[in-house]
């Protein structure tokens, strides 16, 4: 299933129901065939900091930090909005596996560039 898909994610730890959820979706996205990135924004971008999801994890689901990996692994990218991520002090040495720091126009290329994306937000 060829094609590219989008997951904005707004929460982590005030939220980890929907931080699971997102990378549940992200990862079917991922496992099939899909050019699949997570936006981490707002709160969101805690999950960017190594470390920061090994205490989350929702009852019913694998832990975040073993979903988030997987993501990962199956080619997934977890893309960081750099102005959420200063504002909130974190260390930009200091990143998950597979996150990158970027502004804005990264999410717009990505749902606006080849045919654009599908996109959900949690």
């Amino acid at each position: 299933m060829p094609g590219k898909f989008c997951v904005n994610l707004t929460c982590s730890e005030d939220n980890p129901d929907k931080a699971t959820v997102a990378f549940v979706v992200a990862g079917a996205a991922a496992a099939s065939d899909k050019e699949t990135m997570v936006f981490l924004s707002s709160e969101g971008v805690r999950l960017g900091a190594k470390g920061f999801a090994d205490k989350i994890h929702e009852e019913g689901f694998a832990p975040l930090k073993e979903l988030m990996a997987n993501f990962v692994k199956a080619g997934g990218k977890i893309f960081v909005c750099s102005p959420c991520f200063k504002k909130r002090g974190l260390d930009e040495n200091n990143l998950a596996d597979g996150a990158t720091i970027v502004g804005g126009a990264k999410l717009i290329e990505f749902l606006s560039v080849d045919g654009g994306s599908p996109c959900v937000s949690y």
